[in-house]
């Protein structure tokens, strides 16, 4: 009983140390802040190698906003990938099999907002995420989806490439 006692107490305090590690397994590190530009290239989402798939993330702001809108930045696996700006969108290659993805907003006018997924990956697939920051007076909320791949060939064709560069 008194060891059962002392593992429950151990596996308790290693758990208040470390809450949740799939935050830290998905992102980047917490002070990472990327610049944006949009290059306005409209054109079909590039199909994958053979030996790869292909990511593709895409913000959607939804309607024009009249503040200063916050840079959704996203990772793979515990590093940064890019960012997006307003409606746009970038990709990114990765190894077939399980991917832990990461969203958050670069912003000190918004609350930070955490978002999480994973996917398994297969080569030569392409797979569609959406981002969209939704807003009202009491509420604000980042959410990240998988996104239909009709739907995000439409979002690519129609929005600008973002291109990011991580600050020093």
């Amino acid at each position: 009983m008194k060891i059962a006692l002392v593992a429950l107490f151990f596996a308790v305090s290693a758990s208040a140390q470390n809450p949740f590690t799939g935050i830290s397994s998905a992102c980047g590190p917490d002070r990472a802040s990327f610049k944006v530009q949009l290059v306005d290239t409209h054109h079909a989402p590039a199909p994958p190698q053979p030996e790869t798939a292909q990511v593709y993330f895409i913000h959607d702001e939804g309607a024009d906003h009249e503040f200063a809108y916050p840079t959704a930045k996203l990772g793979i696996d515990g590093a940064w990938v890019g960012a997006n700006h307003g409606n746009s969108w970038f990709s990114v290659s990765v190894t077939p099999g399980e991917h832990h993805v990461c969203a958050a907003l670069q912003s000190s006018i918004v609350d930070q907002r955490v978002e999480l997924a994973h996917f398994t990956a297969e080569a030569a697939k392409v797979y569609y995420f959406r981002t969209r920051l939704v807003m009202s007076r009491q509420v604000e909320l980042l959410e990240l989806q998988p996104l239909d791949s009709d739907q995000g060939r439409y979002l690519v064709a129609a929005f600008p490439l973002s291109v990011s560069t991580l600050r020093k």
